[in-house]
């Protein structure tokens, strides 16, 4: 960084690093969810909302429909990466994104096999976020997609699958990888980010232009995804409480501001607190903060003649659930 203005301004090069194989983390390829060890269906395979999701998703690519998924972090940090894969390869999913923290969990996994560190004992040492590679490689790979016009997630796909960013790096789990199955498959795997959000941000290779540069890059992707919705389509959120709802609301309003309106869209939204549908329209109630059940299941889809669902419980089981439903009626 380069800050001339007239105000203190941190110096990231004093920032000390371990390197990332030091680090004691909570999930590992143990804890991974493989699509074809779901001998037993869920007991919510049965779910009445589930399989509306399931019918949807399995209507809708067949006929020239998309299907736009957004996962927050912690489905990844759940060992659900391998689910959403085979989703992809199977065409099921049209256009995947996430956040940062996605990015983050989906690349360390990649790299080592492990990710999620444990924040409470890191902190006080200033550990947390601190290790090397993370920041150091997607850092400089940012720095190189953007010079090239590259979005994030393509960015680091590229460099999960072997191609330097600008370095050649090996990723010994890169079959693991949401970002890799993305430049592998050509299916658009785009990253929405913020500055300070993410734990790259804490690294000396920061660069702050880039990163902003290559998330700029993939909302324009995204964007361009929502105008391909003017016959229906199915939105799926996976508990990304705000990004995921703002990156949309936007984008649906670019593409109607431009004369492509997502017509008729269904839209489901999934995490694991109760909601109180009614408090939608209630500014003294708490739930009506709620960002996701707000925007994805209410205002979005009753903007454009669609109808949105709100699918509650744990990840663990409404992703598999959701998946062997696909798999029963497909």
């Amino acid at each position: 960084m380069n800050y001339r203005g007239s105000f203190d301004c941190f110096d990231f090069s004093k920032i000390k690093t371990f390197p990332l194989a030091e680090r004691k983390n909570k999930v590992t390829l143990a804890d991974l969810v493989e699509p074809d060890k779901l001998t037993t269906p869920p007991a919510l395979v049965r779910d009445v909302m589930i399989d509306a999701a399931a019918r949807a998703i399995v209507y809708a690519r067949p006929n020239g429909r998309q299907v736009l998924a957004f996962i927050g972090a912690h489905p990844v940090k759940l060992g659900l990466s391998p689910i959403i894969i085979r989703m992809m390869e199977l065409g099921l999913i049209s256009h995947l994104a996430g956040n940062g923290a996605t990015a983050i969990h989906d690349f360390e996994l990649a790299l080592i096999g492990q990710t999620s560190e444990n924040v409470p004992n890191a902190l006080p040492e200033g550990k947390f976020g601190m290790a090397d590679e993370t920041g150091r490689l997607i850092n400089r790979a940012l720095t190189e997609g953007a010079k090239r016009g590259l979005g994030f997630g393509e960015s680091l796909g590229r460099l999960i699958l072997g191609e330097p960013m600008p370095e050649r790096v090996e990723f010994k789990h890169a079959d693991k990888s949401i970002l890799a199955a993305g430049v592998r498959l050509k299916i658009p795997v785009t990253i929405h980010a913020g500055i300070g959000t993410d734990i790259i941000d804490q690294h000396p290779d920061f660069d702050g232009a880039a990163k902003g540069a290559a998330s700029g890059f993939d909302f324009g992707i995204y964007a361009a995804t929502i105008c391909k919705f003017t016959h229906g389509g199915v939105i799926l959120n996976f508990g990304s409480a705000v990004t995921g709802p703002e990156v949309l609301l936007k984008a649906v309003s670019m593409a109607a501001n431009i004369g492509k309106p997502p017509a008729g869209i269904t839209a489901f939204d999934f995490d694991l607190r109760p909601v109180e549908q009614a408090d939608v329209n209630d500014e003294s109630k708490p739930t009506y903060y709620f960002r996701d059940n707000k925007s994805i299941v209410n205002r979005i889809p009753a903007a454009f003649a669609g109808h949105g669902y709100y699918i509650e419980g744990d990840f663990r089981e409404t992703l598999p659930a959701l998946y062997v439903k696909i798999m029963e009626i497909s």
